[in-house]
């Protein structure tokens, strides 16, 4: 009988979710529990981590899991390398929902950076107005380049006190192009930092950027395990089917 572990957080995710119950496959939604308001879903949901590699190859068995779909977000790259080295000791099928990343066009001035600490370094000289577009959990390295002025956009109101002076708007996606170009005008943003988490939902400030003519440091995808993947929920079904 097949069970299903959907890995989420993700626009893709919760498609895939509908998906499911239309389908009336038994399956449970996992949350990595880091927003505070998770949206509901037509599945089963847990909400935490598992404790890494081997706490989910014991939830697996224990739940008597058959087919594993992570469509967690691009950059959640722990929960991912740990899906298949689980699903690879537990014997468990495994396929990756992932969402194309966004690729650079006519206007974008884009700088390509590999990683995290090479976008803190990207910023390196005088003070400007950064519109740092990567959600809360990686903000704290920002704090070697204080110089600037910052701007933040979060799905749940900061708690504890941020690293450097910032201005906060608290909002969840997906964004329209109209809605971020007046957010960059309103606070005269002058360069954006994005993770390259491709999607629809996210991209209005990649194109907010490019119709103002402001320049983007884009951190590329980190490498991630082999494993099977998939880029529609239609394959997705299709491969459970099979």
């Amino acid at each position: 009988m097949t069970r299903i572990l959907l890995l989420g957080g993700t626009t893709e995710a919760n498609l895939m979710a509908q998906a499911i119950a239309k389908a009336e496959l038994p399956a449970v939604y996992s949350y990595a529990g880091r927003t505070e308001t998770p949206m509901g879903q037509p599945i089963h949901m847990r909400v935490g981590g598992f404790g890494g590699t081997e706490g989910l190859c014991a939830y697996l068995q224990a739940e008597q899991i058959t087919h594993v779909i992570d469509a967690t977000h691009p950059f959640a790259a722990q929960m991912s390398s740990n899906a298949v080295a689980a699903c690879t000791a537990t014997g468990t099928a495994l396929i990756a929902l992932e969402r194309a990343p966004w690729t650079p066009g006519e206007g974008d001035l884009w700088t390509r950076v590999p990683d995290l600490p090479s976008a803190v370094a990207a910023l390196a000289g005088p003070p400007r107005r950064v519109f740092l577009a990567i959600g809360r959990q990686h903000v704290d390295a920002f704090a070697a380049q204080p110089q600037h002025r910052y701007l933040l956009r979060v799905v749940d109101e900061p708690t504890g006190l941020l690293p450097f002076p910032a201005e906060v708007v608290v909002a969840r996606g997906p964004f329209d192009l109209a809605g971020d170009i007046d957010l960059m005008r309103q606070h005269e943003t002058e360069v954006v930092v994005a993770k390259n988490a491709g999607g629809k939902g996210a991209v209005a400030k990649i194109a907010a950027a490019r119709a103002l003519g402001l320049p983007v440091v884009m951190i590329d995808r980190p490498v991630l395990p082999q494993r099977r993947v998939a880029h529609g929920v239609a394959d997705v079904m299709a491969w459970l089917s099979a």
